[in-house]
């Protein structure tokens, strides 16, 4: 389904991606409408598969998981059997926040979110007892200079 989206339909989707959790009324008066309309634009937003899910933001700093790491994959295997065990293990592992396949040397990057560098070869020794890969780089990331899951509107 093909949807035309607007100047409106931006800025709802501008305010709800700041915050979800704003009520109709708060949405209505920032983009210069009223509440049903908005929620109208809302609802026809879903149905058309723009708007995915709503969810919470959570600080893994708060939480325990204070160590990033970017793993960079390199595969030598490319059948199918072999992609499909590698995708079920990387989607089943809940440490594991992105997982992106890549053209060029490496083949896939994964963001991984876990409390340490202990935890991490946990993860690492997890990972490679379910799929062979022939070559793992995992860099630690020191620091968080910007998160925003926000998409340029």
């Amino acid at each position: 389904m093909t949807i035309r989206i607007d100047d409106l339909d931006r800025k709802i989707l501008d305010e709800l991606q700041r915050d979800a959790g704003q009520s109709l009324d708060e949405i209505a008066r920032k983009v210069g409408s009223s509440k049903t309309p908005v929620w109208n634009r809302i609802r026809k937003l879903r149905e058309a598969g723009v708007i995915l899910r709503q969810t919470v933001i959570l600080d893994p700093q708060k939480l325990g998981l204070e160590a990033c790491f970017f793993v960079l994959i390199r595969t030598a295997e490319h059948d199918p059997d072999w992609q499909r065990r590698f995708l079920e293990t990387v989607k089943a592992r809940p440490e594991v926040q992105e997982a992106h396949r890549l053209a060029g040397e490496i083949d896939y990057l994964l963001k991984v979110r876990v409390a340490n560098a202990r935890a991490y070869d946990a993860f690492y020794q997890a990972l490679i007892s379910e799929v062979k890969v022939y070559n793992i780089t995992a860099l630690l990331g020191m620091e968080e200079i910007k998160n925003d899951t926000s998409l340029p509107l």
